[in-house]
């Protein structure tokens, strides 16, 4: 895709009021001079930076967010924190929780035997009236039990454990990485497959540096900036 492309597709995003449709594709396409394979693949790019929301069999809507999360990566702060500080309103949109059995990945994450019991907790965060991140966690059986997660429940398990207070809780552990959506992400984040999100793969420890919580967590770009202070020496 040519950069003329992509500037030309944002001047029309950017000169259409939130809430209206574009053209349909094959006349954006020609207007474009674009194939529409092309054209599908600019407005991937925009879509999952939070500009373009697609409905099937309805069209392409231009959305804008009113507001993005932005925070250091050096603090653990669940999204509702984030979102109350800037006034951002977020609600929790569909969540599952599992009983589920530890597989080799699980088990050796959490420190606990192939086959023994855990709970999954799977959400998706709306910002906008539509999906900006989508959270699955992986917990011990002795961390959380499901009737805790209840319907004051706002999506954070990292809120629910520290109102408790218990276990206290030390730090978490966090590689990130640009992921292509497979099936599962890309319908909860209402985005095509193959369409690239932030990912976060985090553990959390207790102060006695024990496991407890495996998450996976899937983010829009165009809701969220994430930065690391980093010191000079």
């Amino acid at each position: 895709m040519s950069k003329e492309i992509h500037q030309r597709l944002k001047e029309i995003i950017a000169a259409t009021a939130p809430g209206e449709r574009l053209l349909a594709e094959p006349k954006l396409a020609e207007q474009l001079g674009v194939s529409r394979a092309t054209l599908r693949e600019a407005m991937r790019i925009f879509e999952t930076r939070g500009f373009l929301r697609r409905r099937q069999g309805v069209g392409t809507f231009v959305v804008r967010p009113t507001q993005v999360i932005e925070s250091g990566l050096e603090v653990l702060e669940s999204i509702e924190t984030l979102s109350d500080r800037i006034g951002l309103s977020v609600a929790m949109g569909d969540c599952q929780l599992v009983d589920c059995v530890a597989d080799e990945v699980i088990a050796e994450k959490l420190g606990v035997e192939q086959g023994s019991k855990t709970l999954r907790i799977s959400r998706v965060i709306l910002a906008d009236e539509r999906p900006a991140a989508f959270l699955v966690d992986t917990l011990r059986p002795d961390v959380l039990a499901p009737e805790e997660v209840g319907t004051n429940f706002k999506g954070s398990v990292l809120d629910v454990l520290l109102k408790r207070g218990d276990p206290p809780l030390k730090h978490s552990r966090t590689e990130i990485n640009a992921f292509a959506a497979d099936s599962d992400v890309a319908r909860a984040l209402d985005i095509q497959r193959g369409d690239s999100v932030l990912h976060f793969e985090s553990l959390l420890y207790t102060i006695e540096d024990e496991p407890i919580d495996y998450s996976l967590s899937y983010f829009l770009p165009g809701y969220f900036k994430f930065h690391v202070v980093r010191r000079v020496g």
